[in-house]
């Protein structure tokens, strides 16, 4: 069964190539979602039909942790997706698996495998 990752970029090129990436190891994308508030509808529609969400930190001047917040409600696992470096997460935040940009397919790979354990932990509780 196909794992669903939300993904959340306002990068249309850079939310292409990480959905490329996700469809290749295997993954369902939903998305990808271009705003908080398109983020925050698939959040709401899917639910815990999400296996984990990959959230850029930046979306077209606001941050993603309301989508971040929503997820948690849900129990899904997130890692954030930044060009400025974890150091540059809310403090609240910090304790999430962040990708920095430019990152690498395998960089990628080993963010989902950490996800998806994430989830399968939460799913058996």
């Amino acid at each position: 069964m196909a794992r669903r990752l939300l993904v959340v970029d306002d990068d249309p090129i850079l939310a292409f190539l990480v959905a490329e990436w996700l469809m290749e190891i295997g993954c369902e994308v939903v998305g990808p979602a271009r705003s908080v508030s398109a983020a925050l509808e698939l959040v709401e529609r899917e639910g815990e039909a999400l296996d984990g969400a990959l959230l850029d930190v930046a979306l077209d001047g606001e941050d993603s942790y309301p989508i971040a917040d929503a997820l948690a409600l849900y129990g899904i696992p997130y890692a954030f997706v930044t060009g400025h470096g974890i150091g540059a997460l809310a403090p609240g935040y910090r304790d999430a698996p962040a990708l920095t940009k430019p990152f690498q397919f395998e960089d990628l790979q080993r963010t989902i495998d950490g996800l998806i354990a994430l989830r399968g932990r939460e799913k058996a509780e």
